[in-house]
């Protein structure tokens, strides 16, 4: 897949951004992020060749921290909380109701784009256990009955 000039001439005016920084490849790749959503190949070949960081490279970085992304993420991201007072409370029951409801997988994205399901290691919400939050909100002590209306509450954003 290539990619298309102007995507690949916002890439290089967000380099150009960070031309006099010592380390700037952390800076990039963050403004690519919140630029496109996810940071697919192409855009890591295009930095390489603006920075001279090999994209073996820039794709550890990538890939190593959780934040980065090499796929598109749903307009929602359902981070179920994993950590171990989550865990304990029956996170991973709640992360698995929510992966059957919307037909995939922790880390995938339904067909539709809408929805993303991540298991994430902690919320810092071990006080409300099991935490899931979506794109920021916080839902408390999360039961799997709730599973189900949570997603509907997305789908009628939806239709609104």
């Amino acid at each position: 897949m290539r990619i298309r000039q102007e995507a690949k001439t916002k890439v290089i005016e967000i380099c150009d951004r960070y031309k006099n920084e010592p380390s700037p490849l952390m800076l990039i790749l963050s403004d690519c992020q919140k630029e496109f959503g996810y940071i697919p190949l192409e855009v890591q070949e295009v930095i390489s060749a603006e920075t001279n960081v090999p994209v073996a490279d820039i794709y550890g970085v990538v890939t190593f921290y959780n934040f980065f992304t090499l796929e598109p993420k749903g307009k929602y991201v359902i981070d179920v909380c994993t950590g171990t007072a989550c865990y304990v409370k029956g996170s991973q029951n709640v992360s698995d109701k929510f992966a059957e409801l919307l037909k995939i997988k922790a880390g995938q994205t339904t067909d539709d784009g809408l929805f993303t399901l991540d298991n994430v290691r902690c919320l810092g919400a071990c006080g409300i256990a099991p935490a899931v939050s979506i794109n920021g909100k916080v839902y408390p002590k999360v039961q799997l009955s709730q599973v189900g209306k949570i997603i509907e509450e997305y789908r009628k954003k939806e239709e609104a």
